[in-house]
């Protein structure tokens, strides 16, 4: 297997820090983004020049455009693309500030569309590369208390596909990574939250414990470094996967709830054509 080059945002910690240690330890090279290029520190330790340590807040456009271009120039192409970075923002959609709702939007949705405009013109270049686009089960269907973040992952995913298409004939990739609960505190320290009103708590109290029910079994991130180097590693690597035995459950389960209602309704939609 020939030398990758990665660019990854978000590599402090989570997937972006299991992923980059899991093409370091087979022989491919990573630059690694981070808010906080200390949290680096003992990646450049062990692993030496194979990691290109980068000072990155993806909000910032110029900065994605800059990080992404000091990445190839450094190493001298790029063939894997992840845009990990992102965070999650908790609070029913009354709840949400302007300013809660825009930085989600901000993180999730430009920062991941800024690095993929910078790093695409390399790709085009070399006529290959493989864009790695972490979204979430919640990127395809949505419970209560997280819907900004929902909001951001679907419009994740409306440009990935779109960008699929656009980009197949120039050899490029493009995967949608939708990981179901992880031990990666997505929940934790990462996450933000908005100030609770009175009139939904027990609508709160209802989607922590329906949330505590799906995460039960949180996957291991360690684990899904061997599934995401199989995803790069493919021939005919899929434009969306699942991470976690949960996902493919709750999708099965909306779909076919969508399809019912369509079906149901498509009458009433033959009328709206008129």
């Amino acid at each position: 297997m020939a030398e990758k080059i990665w660019f990854i945002t978000g590599a402090s910690r989570g997937f972006g820090r299991e992923w980059a240690v899991a093409a370091l330890d087979r022989g491919d090279k990573v630059a690694a983004t981070a808010r906080d290029t200390a949290t680096l520190e003992d990646l450049t330790r062990k692993y030496g020049e194979a990691v290109l340590p980068l000072r990155l807040d993806v909000d910032d456009r110029a900065a994605d455009f800059a990080a992404v271009t000091q990445a190839h120039d450094h190493f001298g192409r790029l063939d894997v693309v992840v845009n990990n970075a992102g965070y999650g923002q908790f609070g029913f959609i009354e709840e949400l500030s302007e300013t809660e709702a825009r930085d989600q939007i901000e993180t999730n949705v430009f920062g991941a569309l800024w690095v993929t405009q910078a790093a695409l013109p390399y790709l085009r270049a070399q006529r290959s590369g493989h864009l790695i686009q972490v979204s979430s089960i919640g990127g395809i269907t949505a419970f209560p208390n997280v819907g900004i973040y929902h909001a951001s992952k679907w419009a994740l995913e409306g440009f990935s596909q779109a960008l699929a298409q656009e980009v197949a004939s120039f050899g490029i990739h493009v995967t949608l990574i939708e990981p179901g609960g992880f031990d990666t505190d997505w929940a934790g320290s990462s996450a933000k939250r908005a100030t609770p009103l009175p009139d939904y708590a027990e609508a709160h109290r209802q989607a922590q414990e329906a949330r505590a029910k799906r995460v039960a079994k949180s996957g291991d991130p360690k684990a899904s470094a061997a599934a995401v180097l199989k995803i790069v590693d493919a021939e005919k690597p899929p434009l969306r996967v699942f991470f976690g035995e949960l996902p493919l459950q709750l999708a099965k389960a909306d779909y076919q709830s969508r399809l019912a209602t369509w079906e149901e309704w498509q009458p009433v939609s033959i009328e709206a054509q008129g």
